[in-house]
Protein backbone atom coordinates (compact mmCIF):
# COMPACT_ATOMS: atom_id res chain seq x y z
CA UNK A 1 0.00 0.00 0.00
CA UNK A 2 1.15 3.58 -0.48
CA UNK A 3 1.93 6.03 1.66
CA UNK A 4 1.00 9.23 -0.45
CA UNK A 5 -2.79 9.17 -1.34
CA UNK A 6 -1.62 9.68 -5.27
CA UNK A 7 0.90 11.07 -7.71
CA UNK A 8 0.25 14.56 -6.73
CA UNK A 9 1.04 14.33 -3.21
CA UNK A 10 4.45 11.76 -4.01
CA UNK A 11 5.61 14.65 -5.99
CA UNK A 12 4.99 17.58 -3.82
CA UNK A 13 6.66 16.06 -1.20
CA UNK A 14 9.90 15.48 -3.92
CA UNK A 15 9.76 19.07 -4.42
CA UNK A 16 10.45 19.64 -1.39
CA UNK A 17 13.02 17.40 -0.91
CA UNK A 18 15.02 18.21 -4.36
CA UNK A 19 15.69 22.08 -2.94
CA UNK A 20 17.51 20.29 -0.29
CA UNK A 21 19.23 17.32 -1.61
CA UNK A 22 20.36 15.51 -4.78
CA UNK A 23 18.09 13.22 -6.02
CA UNK A 24 19.39 9.48 -6.98
CA UNK A 25 18.79 7.69 -10.15
CA UNK A 26 18.60 3.67 -10.79
CA UNK A 27 21.25 1.93 -12.72
CA UNK A 28 21.26 0.12 -16.08
CA UNK A 29 18.51 -2.62 -16.07
CA UNK A 30 20.24 -4.83 -18.64
CA UNK A 31 23.47 -5.09 -16.88
CA UNK A 32 20.86 -7.17 -13.97
CA UNK A 33 19.04 -8.96 -16.59
CA UNK A 34 22.14 -10.44 -17.96
CA UNK A 35 22.94 -11.92 -14.84
CA UNK A 36 20.11 -14.37 -14.78
CA UNK A 37 21.31 -16.21 -17.43
CA UNK A 38 17.93 -15.82 -19.36
CA UNK A 39 17.32 -18.45 -22.35
CA UNK A 40 14.63 -18.48 -25.36
CA UNK A 41 11.90 -20.39 -23.05
CA UNK A 42 12.29 -17.87 -20.46
CA UNK A 43 11.56 -14.69 -22.40
CA UNK A 44 8.69 -16.36 -23.88
CA UNK A 45 7.21 -17.93 -20.83
CA UNK A 46 4.00 -20.39 -21.35
CA UNK A 47 2.02 -17.58 -22.81
CA UNK A 48 4.40 -16.68 -25.63
CA UNK A 49 5.92 -20.01 -26.39
CA UNK A 50 4.50 -20.72 -29.97
CA UNK A 51 4.95 -17.28 -31.13
CA UNK A 52 7.35 -17.25 -34.16
CA UNK A 53 10.21 -15.23 -34.05
CA UNK A 54 13.08 -15.55 -31.49
CA UNK A 55 12.52 -13.31 -28.48
CA UNK A 56 15.54 -13.75 -26.61
CA UNK A 57 16.95 -10.23 -25.49
CA UNK A 58 13.44 -8.39 -26.13
CA UNK A 59 14.18 -7.54 -22.46
CA UNK A 60 11.02 -5.11 -22.48
CA UNK A 61 8.61 -8.39 -22.91
CA UNK A 62 9.61 -9.66 -19.68
CA UNK A 63 7.63 -7.70 -17.78
CA UNK A 64 5.20 -10.36 -19.02
CA UNK A 65 6.82 -13.42 -18.84
CA UNK A 66 9.25 -12.64 -15.93
CA UNK A 67 7.38 -10.27 -13.96
CA UNK A 68 8.96 -11.37 -10.27
CA UNK A 69 12.53 -10.80 -11.53
CA UNK A 70 11.92 -7.59 -12.78
CA UNK A 71 10.27 -6.52 -9.26
CA UNK A 72 13.44 -7.88 -7.66
CA UNK A 73 15.73 -5.70 -10.23
CA UNK A 74 13.60 -2.19 -9.27
CA UNK A 75 13.72 -3.53 -5.47
CA UNK A 76 17.61 -4.09 -5.30
CA UNK A 77 18.37 -0.67 -6.68
CA UNK A 78 15.81 0.62 -4.24
CA UNK A 79 17.68 -0.86 -1.55
CA UNK A 80 20.91 0.58 -2.93
CA UNK A 81 19.69 3.84 -2.43
CA UNK A 82 17.15 5.30 -5.02
CA UNK A 83 14.88 7.96 -4.85
CA UNK A 84 13.58 6.92 -8.89
CA UNK A 85 13.61 4.16 -10.72
CA UNK A 86 12.95 3.61 -14.31
CA UNK A 87 10.48 0.90 -15.75
CA UNK A 88 11.48 -1.59 -17.94
CA UNK A 89 10.40 -0.10 -20.98
CA UNK A 90 12.67 1.29 -22.77
CA UNK A 91 12.02 -0.35 -26.14
CA UNK A 92 8.64 -0.99 -25.24
CA UNK A 93 7.13 0.98 -27.74
CA UNK A 94 5.62 -0.48 -31.36
CA UNK A 95 8.47 0.62 -33.20
CA UNK A 96 10.93 -1.53 -31.45
CA UNK A 97 8.47 -4.34 -30.70
CA UNK A 98 7.81 -5.07 -34.58
CA UNK A 99 11.51 -6.56 -35.06
CA UNK A 100 10.06 -9.24 -32.31
CA UNK A 101 6.16 -9.11 -33.88
CA UNK A 102 4.90 -8.38 -30.34
CA UNK A 103 3.65 -4.60 -31.24
CA UNK A 104 0.46 -5.30 -30.27
CA UNK A 105 1.47 -6.14 -27.05
CA UNK A 106 3.16 -2.65 -26.21
CA UNK A 107 0.45 -0.73 -24.30
CA UNK A 108 0.08 -3.78 -21.85
CA UNK A 109 3.80 -4.14 -21.22
CA UNK A 110 4.18 -0.52 -20.43
CA UNK A 111 1.24 -0.50 -18.35
CA UNK A 112 2.64 -3.68 -16.14
CA UNK A 113 5.99 -2.29 -16.26
CA UNK A 114 4.71 0.92 -14.24
CA UNK A 115 2.83 -0.96 -11.86
CA UNK A 116 5.73 -3.65 -11.23
CA UNK A 117 7.88 -0.79 -10.44
CA UNK A 118 4.82 0.92 -8.32
CA UNK A 119 5.00 -2.25 -6.34
CA UNK A 120 8.50 -2.26 -5.67
CA UNK A 121 8.37 1.58 -4.90
CA UNK A 122 5.60 1.10 -2.10
CA UNK A 123 7.91 -1.79 -0.25
CA UNK A 124 10.52 1.29 0.34
CA UNK A 125 8.56 4.69 0.28
CA UNK A 126 8.34 6.45 3.85
CA UNK A 127 6.74 10.03 4.67
CA UNK A 128 9.53 11.57 4.33
CA UNK A 129 11.15 9.39 1.41
CA UNK A 130 8.83 8.80 -1.52
CA UNK A 131 9.68 7.16 -3.95
CA UNK A 132 9.55 7.67 -7.90
CA UNK A 133 8.84 5.52 -10.71
CA UNK A 134 9.49 6.99 -14.19
CA UNK A 135 8.49 5.56 -17.24
CA UNK A 136 11.63 4.53 -19.45
CA UNK A 137 10.48 5.90 -23.04
CA UNK A 138 13.80 4.90 -24.95
CA UNK A 139 14.76 6.11 -28.65
CA UNK A 140 13.33 3.81 -30.60
CA UNK A 141 14.88 1.92 -33.69
CA UNK A 142 14.18 4.32 -36.37
CA UNK A 143 15.55 7.70 -36.54
CA UNK A 144 13.51 10.97 -38.33
CA UNK A 145 16.28 13.00 -38.82
CA UNK A 146 18.65 10.78 -40.83
CA UNK A 147 17.80 8.21 -43.50
CA UNK A 148 18.73 4.52 -43.41
CA UNK A 149 19.61 4.56 -46.84
CA UNK A 150 22.98 5.83 -47.96
CA UNK A 151 22.06 6.53 -51.30
CA UNK A 152 19.13 8.39 -50.68
CA UNK A 153 19.09 11.48 -47.92
CA UNK A 154 15.92 12.23 -48.38
CA UNK A 155 14.18 8.82 -47.37
CA UNK A 156 12.51 7.86 -44.38
CA UNK A 157 11.50 4.64 -43.13
CA UNK A 158 9.01 6.13 -40.63
CA UNK A 159 6.89 9.53 -40.31
CA UNK A 160 6.27 11.74 -37.56
CA UNK A 161 2.64 10.89 -36.96
CA UNK A 162 3.89 7.17 -37.23
CA UNK A 163 6.63 7.62 -34.35
CA UNK A 164 4.21 9.89 -32.39
CA UNK A 165 1.73 7.19 -32.21
CA UNK A 166 3.68 4.82 -31.16
CA UNK A 167 4.63 6.86 -28.86
CA UNK A 168 1.29 7.98 -27.20
CA UNK A 169 0.18 4.11 -26.99
CA UNK A 170 3.14 3.97 -24.76
CA UNK A 171 3.05 6.92 -22.71
CA UNK A 172 -0.78 6.03 -22.51
CA UNK A 173 0.17 2.56 -21.00
CA UNK A 174 2.79 4.28 -18.47
CA UNK A 175 0.26 6.66 -17.15
CA UNK A 176 -2.34 4.05 -16.56
CA UNK A 177 -0.03 2.23 -14.66
CA UNK A 178 1.12 4.52 -12.21
CA UNK A 179 4.27 5.93 -13.60
CA UNK A 180 5.04 9.34 -11.16
CA UNK A 181 7.28 10.73 -14.29
CA UNK A 182 7.76 10.39 -18.20
CA UNK A 183 11.76 9.89 -18.71
CA UNK A 184 12.29 10.64 -22.55
CA UNK A 185 16.01 9.02 -22.22
CA UNK A 186 19.33 8.74 -24.74
CA UNK A 187 18.08 10.57 -27.38
CA UNK A 188 20.21 10.17 -30.20
CA UNK A 189 17.94 12.07 -32.83
CA UNK A 190 15.78 15.54 -31.37
CA UNK A 191 13.00 15.10 -33.68
CA UNK A 192 11.97 11.30 -32.47
CA UNK A 193 11.89 13.59 -28.83
CA UNK A 194 9.52 16.07 -29.96
CA UNK A 195 7.66 12.77 -31.31
CA UNK A 196 7.38 12.00 -28.26
CA UNK A 197 6.94 15.08 -26.21
CA UNK A 198 4.08 15.57 -28.60
CA UNK A 199 2.45 12.39 -27.33
CA UNK A 200 3.16 13.34 -24.01
CA UNK A 201 1.35 16.37 -24.47
CA UNK A 202 -1.34 15.04 -26.11
CA UNK A 203 -2.26 12.47 -23.70
CA UNK A 204 -1.98 15.33 -20.58
CA UNK A 205 -4.75 16.79 -22.50
CA UNK A 206 -7.19 14.06 -22.93
CA UNK A 207 -6.66 13.00 -19.04
CA UNK A 208 -6.72 16.67 -17.93
CA UNK A 209 -3.26 16.27 -15.42
CA UNK A 210 -0.18 16.12 -15.94
CA UNK A 211 3.30 15.08 -15.07
CA UNK A 212 6.59 15.76 -14.56
CA UNK A 213 8.84 15.51 -18.05
CA UNK A 214 12.60 14.35 -18.12
CA UNK A 215 14.37 14.55 -20.54
CA UNK A 216 17.64 13.31 -21.13
CA UNK A 217 20.11 13.30 -24.83
CA UNK A 218 23.11 11.32 -25.12
CA UNK A 219 26.49 12.59 -26.47
CA UNK A 220 27.86 10.17 -29.16
CA UNK A 221 31.16 10.81 -28.97
CA UNK A 222 33.84 13.95 -27.67
CA UNK A 223 32.62 16.21 -30.61
CA UNK A 224 30.11 17.01 -28.16
CA UNK A 225 27.09 16.45 -30.26
CA UNK A 226 23.97 14.14 -30.89
CA UNK A 227 23.85 12.11 -33.75
CA UNK A 228 21.35 13.67 -35.36
CA UNK A 229 24.38 16.57 -34.75
CA UNK A 230 23.22 19.27 -31.88
CA UNK A 231 25.25 20.24 -29.74
CA UNK A 232 24.40 20.34 -26.23
CA UNK A 233 23.19 23.57 -25.64
CA UNK A 234 20.89 23.65 -29.51
CA UNK A 235 19.37 20.49 -28.08
CA UNK A 236 18.36 22.03 -25.02
CA UNK A 237 16.77 25.33 -26.95
CA UNK A 238 14.71 22.62 -29.48
CA UNK A 239 12.86 21.08 -26.32
CA UNK A 240 12.58 23.67 -23.80
CA UNK A 241 9.12 24.47 -25.11
CA UNK A 242 8.52 21.12 -23.68
CA UNK A 243 8.75 22.66 -20.01
CA UNK A 244 10.27 19.66 -18.42
CA UNK A 245 11.00 18.52 -15.56
CA UNK A 246 14.50 18.20 -15.89
CA UNK A 247 17.22 18.01 -18.61
CA UNK A 248 20.46 15.66 -18.71
CA UNK A 249 22.79 13.83 -20.16
CA UNK A 250 22.83 9.70 -20.55
CA UNK A 251 24.62 6.55 -22.44
CA UNK A 252 27.24 6.43 -24.51
CA UNK A 253 30.20 8.32 -22.51
CA UNK A 254 31.57 7.05 -18.99
CA UNK A 255 32.04 10.01 -15.89
CA UNK A 256 35.29 11.61 -16.69
CA UNK A 257 34.08 12.05 -20.31
CA UNK A 258 30.52 13.69 -19.38
CA UNK A 259 31.43 16.53 -17.38
CA UNK A 260 32.35 19.25 -20.00
CA UNK A 261 29.09 18.34 -21.85
CA UNK A 262 27.10 18.41 -18.18
CA UNK A 263 28.51 22.07 -17.43
CA UNK A 264 27.42 23.33 -21.01
CA UNK A 265 23.89 21.93 -20.17
CA UNK A 266 24.27 23.53 -16.47
CA UNK A 267 25.56 26.81 -18.11
CA UNK A 268 22.22 27.22 -19.72
CA UNK A 269 18.97 25.18 -18.37
CA UNK A 270 16.66 26.43 -16.42
CA UNK A 271 15.43 23.23 -14.98
CA UNK A 272 16.74 20.32 -13.27
CA UNK A 273 19.64 19.00 -14.70
CA UNK A 274 20.04 15.02 -14.27
CA UNK A 275 23.03 12.97 -15.53
CA UNK A 276 23.18 8.44 -15.53
CA UNK A 277 26.13 8.19 -17.75
CA UNK A 278 27.59 4.76 -18.26
CA UNK A 279 30.41 2.91 -15.87
CA UNK A 280 33.11 4.41 -18.77
CA UNK A 281 33.55 3.41 -22.40
CA UNK A 282 32.76 -0.10 -23.53
CA UNK A 283 36.09 -2.22 -23.17
CA UNK A 284 37.12 -4.53 -26.16
CA UNK A 285 34.36 -6.90 -25.28
CA UNK A 286 31.88 -4.88 -25.28
CA UNK A 287 32.14 -4.50 -21.35
CA UNK A 288 32.04 -1.70 -19.13
CA UNK A 289 35.19 -1.44 -16.60
CA UNK A 290 34.78 1.79 -14.21
CA UNK A 291 34.05 0.13 -10.80
CA UNK A 292 31.65 1.57 -8.11
CA UNK A 293 34.88 3.44 -6.65
CA UNK A 294 35.41 4.89 -9.95
CA UNK A 295 32.00 6.72 -10.85
CA UNK A 296 31.81 7.70 -6.99
CA UNK A 297 35.12 9.60 -7.25
CA UNK A 298 34.11 11.36 -10.48
CA UNK A 299 30.47 12.14 -9.73
CA UNK A 300 30.89 13.19 -6.42
CA UNK A 301 32.77 16.17 -7.85
CA UNK A 302 29.51 17.18 -10.27
CA UNK A 303 27.98 17.69 -6.87
CA UNK A 304 30.94 19.74 -5.63
CA UNK A 305 31.22 21.80 -8.79
CA UNK A 306 26.83 22.24 -8.66
CA UNK A 307 26.13 20.79 -11.56
CA UNK A 308 23.53 18.38 -10.70
CA UNK A 309 20.05 17.37 -9.34
CA UNK A 310 19.75 13.87 -10.32
CA UNK A 311 22.26 11.46 -10.42
CA UNK A 312 22.60 7.65 -11.80
CA UNK A 313 23.61 5.47 -14.12
CA UNK A 314 23.04 4.14 -17.22
CA UNK A 315 24.77 0.78 -19.59
CA UNK A 316 27.50 -1.31 -17.61
CA UNK A 317 25.99 0.25 -13.77
CA UNK A 318 24.70 -1.82 -10.97
CA UNK A 319 23.03 -1.29 -7.33
CA UNK A 320 26.72 -1.50 -6.03
CA UNK A 321 27.58 1.73 -8.37
CA UNK A 322 24.47 3.12 -7.60
CA UNK A 323 25.39 2.92 -3.73
CA UNK A 324 28.70 4.30 -4.43
CA UNK A 325 27.44 7.34 -6.21
CA UNK A 326 24.81 7.85 -3.90
CA UNK A 327 26.87 7.87 -0.48
CA UNK A 328 29.29 10.26 -3.12
CA UNK A 329 26.77 12.95 -3.44
CA UNK A 330 24.99 12.45 -0.07
CA UNK A 331 25.38 15.98 2.23
CA UNK A 332 26.00 18.18 -0.79
CA UNK A 333 23.95 20.54 -2.29
CA UNK A 334 22.17 20.04 -5.62
CA UNK A 335 22.64 22.80 -8.55
CA UNK A 336 20.37 26.01 -7.92
CA UNK A 337 18.33 26.67 -10.78
CA UNK A 338 19.07 29.95 -12.52
CA UNK A 339 16.90 32.33 -14.46
CA UNK A 340 17.49 34.58 -17.51
CA UNK A 341 16.15 36.93 -18.96
CA UNK A 342 13.79 36.34 -21.70
CA UNK A 343 15.28 35.94 -25.22
CA UNK A 344 14.81 34.32 -28.56
CA UNK A 345 16.46 31.33 -28.15
CA UNK A 346 16.45 28.82 -31.55
CA UNK A 347 18.34 26.34 -32.33
CA UNK A 348 19.56 24.58 -35.70
CA UNK A 349 22.76 21.74 -35.30
CA UNK A 350 24.00 25.22 -33.04
CA UNK A 351 22.09 27.05 -30.81
CA UNK A 352 21.04 30.99 -31.62
CA UNK A 353 20.27 33.40 -28.93
CA UNK A 354 18.65 37.03 -30.14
Amino acid sequence: MSIFKNRAERLAKTEEIIKSRILILDGAMGSLIQRLGLEEKDYRGERFKDVKIDQKGNNDLLVLTKPDAIQSIHEQYFAAGCDIVETNTFGAQRVSQADYEMEEYSYEMNKVAAQIARAAADKFETIDSPKLVAGSIGPTTKLLSLSPKVDDPAYRDISFDEMKDAFYEQVKGLYDGGADLLLVETITDTLNAKAAIFAIETLFEEVGETLPIMISGTITDMSGRTLSGQTVEAFYNSVRHANPWSIGLNCALGPKQMKAFLSDLARVAECKISCHPNAGLPNAFGGYDETPHDMCEVISTWAIDGLVNIVGGCCGTTPDHIKHIAHGVEGKKPRQIPHFETALRLAGLEPFNF
